[in-house]
C-alpha cells in the first residue's frame, strides 16, 4: 500500500470485481522513449535497456490492465507502468511476477474498505485513502496520478512500491522478508532490516526530520517497499540513511543503482 497527499477519489475497492486475463496492450514506442529519459533510468547500459524492454513487453502480454473510476487504460499508460515495474526484476527474472494477472488503474487515490486484525486478535474495519494496493494472489491497484509522479529520482515510485509488495508476498503475507537468493543469509537480513526499522521508528516518533519517508514506519512490509523505492529512485539517500540495508537490497535485486548513477 502507498499513500501521498494528492486529491482523493472516494471509490470502494472490491478485489472480487476483477477477474484474471491476459494482456492486450502493446508497447508504445513514444511513451517508452519518454520514460527511458526519466532520472530513474539514468546510467542503464544499452544491453540493460534491451533486456528491460523485453521484460516490459513480457509484462504487457502477461498482465491485463483494467481502468476504474472512469479511466480507460491505453497503450501509453500500460507501457509507463510496465517500464517502472520491470526495473526491480531486471537481473532476477520475470518469474518473480508470476501467479497473478490483473493491474487495475484508478485516475487518482481511492478509498479502500477492508478489515485488519490487531495483535490481540480483534478485527477492525479499516477505511483509508490509498494510491496503490497489492493483494496476495490477486490484482494490483494503482493511482495513475501517482504513477505520473514516479520516476523523477526523488524517492517516490508507487509502481515499484506495489511490485515490491508482490515480491515480498512470494513466500506468504507481506512482512518485509521476501524469499532470498542462494548465498544470502536470512539472519543478516532480519537483523539489519529490524535495526534500521527500529531506528527510523524511534526518530520519527521523536519528531526528527528523516531522510527516509516516515511512511516506512507503518510496518516492516511498508519499510521494505518504501526502501525499495529509494533504492531505485534515490539510491544516494538510502545509502546515507540506511547503508547496511542498501547493501542487502543490492544483493537482493542484483543491481547497484548508486554505481550506475555515478557512471554517468
Amino acid at each position: 500500500m502507498r499513500g501521498r497527499d494528492v486529491k482523493h477519489i472516494s471509490l470502494t475497492l472490491l478485489a472480487s470485481l476483477f477477474g484474471g486475463g491476459k494482456g492486450s496492450h502493446a508497447l508504445d514506442e513514444t511513451t517508452w522513449q519518454a520514460v527511458m529519459g526519466l532520472p530513474l533510468f539514468d546510467g542503464l547500459l544499452a544491453a540493460e535497456q534491451v533486456r528491460l524492454r523485453e521484460l516490459a513487453t513480457q509484462l504487457l502480454a502477461d498482465k491485463a490492465f483494467s481502468g476504474a473510476g472512469g479511466i480507460e487504460v491505453d497503450d501509453g499508460m500500460a507501457t509507463a507502468i510496465a517500464a517502472f515495474a520491470v526495473l526491480p526484476v531486471l537481473n532476477i527474472g520475470y518469474d518473480w511476477y508470476e501467479g497473478w494477472r490483473e493491474i487495475v488503474v484508478y485516475p487518482g487515490e481511492f478509498i479502500h474498505d477492508g478489515e485488519h486484525m490487531d495483535e490481540a486478535g480483534i478485527v477492525h474495519h479499516v477505511r483509508d485513502v490509498r494510491s496503490g494496493e497489492a493483494m496476495q494472489g490477486g490484482p494490483m491497484v494503482l493511482s495513475w496520478e501517482d504513477v505520473e509522479h514516479s520516476g523523477q529520482g526523488e524517492g517516490f515510485n508507487v509502481v515499484i512500491h506495489e511490485f515490491a509488495h508482490k515480491l515480498d508476498m512470494m513466500n506468504g503475507d507481506a512482512n518485509g522478508r521476501p524469499p532470498l537468493h542462494s548465498g544470502m543469509v536470512p539472519a543478516d537480513w532480519a537483523r539489519e532490516f529490524q535495526s534500521a526499522y527500529d531506528d527510523l521508528c524511534r526518530r520519527v516518533d521523536g519528531g526528527e526530520d528523516t531522510v527516509i519517508d516516515p511512511y516506512a514506519t507503518e510496518s516492516p512490509a511498508e519499510f521494505f517497499a518504501v526502501l525499495s523505492e529509494y533504492f531505485f529512485e534515490a539510491p544516494e539517500l538510502l545509502q546515507l540513511g540506511c547503508p547496511a540495508v542498501y547493501g542487502l537490497l543490492a544483493s537482493f535485486y542484483r543491481q547497484d543503482p548508486l554505481v550506475r548513477r555515478r557512471s554517468i
